[in-house]
Formats: structure tokens, C-alpha cells, sequence
């Protein structure tokens, strides 16, 4: 596997969903033991931009290159982690026997499989569970178990799509924290999310709005080009940019 270089480096991406251009040409470079966040608003394109890196999604044009390879490439299958918004784990079975079979599904086997997965189901906060089936759980457990199977192999970049949302505030501190201790270990992580109090949590911002980066810039960069007292402000304020910077191309163009 190619560590060297960028673990996700995607250039020229256009996206078109019916005659909507969800995304109409996107370069960006997600670098490699870092978490990013992928940040915006419900429409903006960040479950898109996420399913074309584990490639599941159809694109027009462009290109997306992970870990060295295309997106989707067999060879990824082992070392990309996809956690989508809703659970993908199997509701007829218990949280280990899921857990453990997505252990399975990555190669581990005997006591180091049995040791990855009481570990993961610990950092998500499981364990008391482990034995339940999914189809009992409340909705931000299963969200977890989803978490959990993502997690248990270690992958070389683990793709999450809003995996906090419904989880209460402590948990969310833990799992940011586990997200945090991943990339001090080398893994690289990519995380999309709606709230922006989570963008300081984050080593890069990465603002979508309508398929389009609007910025790609660490936390501090943020407030600094902007002068916004926080992440909110600041992401509105360049809203507000982009919004003017538009006008004024239309009304040259019109003139």
C-alpha cells in the first residue's frame, strides 16, 4: 500500500445527479495522519464527495485517488473504513457478533480478532452492550455499532459521514478524542459534519457549499482570513463572500 503522498488526492471531480451538477469540479488533497473535516450544510455535496473516495458513487469526470490507487479498487477494501449516516450493521444480530464479523470480513482471526473487538467496542462505549441484538438498541447505539465495525480492523483511513449526529455531548467528546488518537497512530480520517463547533476538534477544515470548496484551511486559517470570533461566523462570513463575489460577476457580465 502507498502511504507516501496525500491519502486522498481527487482532481477535476464532476458529479451529475439527474441535470443537477451536484459537483462541478472539485480539486482537493486530504493529507495523509490528519483528521479533516468535511464541513457544511445539509445539500452541500459531503455524502457525495464521501461515497466517490470509498467508491460507491458515479462520477461524470475527474479523477479520485486513494492511498495510491483509484477509488474502489480491490486492493482499497481492506484499508478504507466507511461509516455512512444510517447503520449498516445486521439488526438480527448482537453488537459482538457484528462487530466480530466485520473483524472476519478484514482478516482477523483467534485471539487477535477477539482482542480488536472487545478494544473497539470499549472505545465506543459497547461493552455493556455486547450481547444485545442491534434491533434492540436506541438509534445512537446502532449508529455505534456502525462505528464500531468501521473501527475494528484499523483501517489506513476511516471515512465517516456525520458520525456524531444523535449522540449525546459526552460521547461525542469521546469519539472525537478516539478520532484524535487514531491520527496520532498514522491513520488518516476524513469526517463530515454539520456542526461546526466540531470544526476545532479538527487538523483541516474543508467548507463545502453546493459541490464547491469554499475554503481549505486549518482552524486557526479560518478565523484569521475571516476575523469571525468562530467557526459559525466564520463560515458565514464566507457565504457571504462567495454570495457577493457572484453578484458581482453577474452584473459584469450582464453589463
Amino acid at each position: 500500500m502507498n502511504t507516501n503522498g496525500p491519502a486522498v488526492a481527487i482532481s477535476g471531480l464532476r458529479v451529475v445527479r439527474g441535470r443537477r451538477r451536484v459537483i462541478p469540479g472539485l480539486d482537493l488533497e486530504v493529507p495523509a495522519g490528519q483528521v479533516v473535516g468535511l464541513l457544511g450544510p445539509s445539500g452541500s455535496g459531503k455524502s457525495t464527495l464521501i461515497r466517490c473516495v470509498v467508491g460507491v458513487q458515479i462520477i461524470e469526470s475527474g479523477t479520485v485517488t486513494v492511498l495510491g490507487h483509484p477509488a474502489g479498487s480491490p486492493v482499497l477494501r481492506d484499508e478504507v473504513g466507511y461509516v455512512t449516516q444510517s447503520p449498516s450493521v445486521y439488526a438480527d444480530l448482537s453488537v459482538r457478533d457484528n462487530v466480530g464479523y466485520f473483524g472476519r470480513a478484514v482478516g482477523l482471526r483467534g485471539t487477535e480478532l477477539r482482542e480488536a473487538v472487545d478494544r473497539t467496542l470499549a472505545e465506543v462505549d459497547l461493552t455493556s452492550h455486547a450481547d444485545q441484538l442491534v434491533q434492540d438498541l436506541s438509534g445512537g447505539q446502532e449508529s455505534r455499532v456502525s462505528l464500531a465495525a468501521a473501527l475494528v480492523g484499523r483501517p489506513t483511513l476511516l471515512v465517516l459521514d456525520e458520525p456524531t449526529v444523535g449522540l449525546d455531548p459526552v460521547l461525542r467528546r469521546d469519539l472525537w478524542n478516539l478520532f484524535r488518537h487514531l491520527a496520532e497512530r498514522g491513520h488518516s480520517l476524513l469526517v463530515s459534519s454539520h456542526v461546526m463547533d466540531e470544526a476545532t476538534r479538527c487538523d483541516r477544515l474543508v467548507l463545502l457549499r453546493e459541490g464547491e470548496v469554499l475554503a481549505d484551511v486549518t482552524p486557526d486559517e479560518l478565523l484569521t482570513r475571516t476575523g469571525a470570533p468562530d467557526a459559525d461566523a466564520a463560515f458565514l462570513a464566507l457565504i457571504d463572500a462567495e454570495t457577493a463575489r457572484s453578484a458581482g460577476t453577474r452584473e459584469r457580465s450582464a453589463s
